[in-house]
């Protein structure tokens, strides 16, 4: 599990092609590598991936054909930068939000400029994802966790302050037409199966009253929430 806050940015040092799978190597000289081993997830880009092979300043992983389709790791280029985190501790300080590293989906910038000294950001997003985004909610933007200004139809609109600019890739590489990697707030995600129940999905039969029908407003009301 990942927090959205950035610890360190890396440049792609190679992309290995090998059999329709990808071999992905990341340089970071500001990255902690001390307690990095193998096996451990490392977010790049908001993506989760696992650590197969290391040094003292770079870490290699492998990226199945699965998410090259699913995220913008198709558009990426040798020398592009990337956002890095490692995953979470449970002494680690919870300063973002609850980040899985698994991609929902990508989204477009479709509008970018200056606002006094932060940066306007509007991204839009296939319209059935949109619906997982709220308005001053949370939103993991190429692994970021960002605040939303506002969310109409499937355009999120973000300010991204100054500080958050530099020590993400966002200075570097966001621009009109740029595809970012989307992860919605997994508690929306769970909240609509709790809702919706098997509507969802026939997911068989459950001793839960709740399971045929979802939670309801009469179902709240009888457990005190008014």
């Amino acid at each position: 599990m990942f927090t959205g806050i950035i610890e360190a940015t890396g440049q792609i040092k190679r992309i290995e092609h090998t059999q329709g799978d990808v071999r992905l190597t990341v340089v970071s000289d500001t990255l902690d590598f001390a307690d990095v081993k193998l096996g451990d997830s490392i977010a790049s880009n908001g993506i989760c991936l696992t650590v197969v092979d290391q040094g003292v300043n770079w870490y290699a992983v492998d990226v199945s054909r699965e998410t090259l389709a699913k995220t913008a790791m198709q558009h990426w280029k040798v020398g592009d930068t990337l956002n890095l985190e490692k995953a979470m501790l449970p002494t680690t300080r919870f300063g973002g939000h609850i980040v899985s590293g698994h991609v929902d989906t990508t989204g477009t910038i479709t509008a970018m400029r200056q606002d006094s000294r932060s940066i306007y950001v509007e991204i839009t997003v296939p319209p059935a994802f949109a619906k997982y985004v709220a308005t001053k909610g949370s939103v993991t933007v190429d692994g970021i966790s960002l605040t939303t200004n506002l969310v109409v139809d499937n355009v999120i609109s973000l300010n991204i302050i100054p500080h958050t600019a530099q020590v993400t890739n966002i200075a570097k590489h966001w621009q009109v037409g740029h595809l970012v990697n989307i992860e919605v707030d997994v508690v929306a995600r769970y909240l609509e199966r709790l809702l919706m129940g098997d509507k969802l999905g026939q997911m068989g039969q459950s001793t839960d009253s709740t399971a045929s029908g979802g939670i309801t407003m009469s179902f709240l009301a009888e457990h005190g929430y008014r």
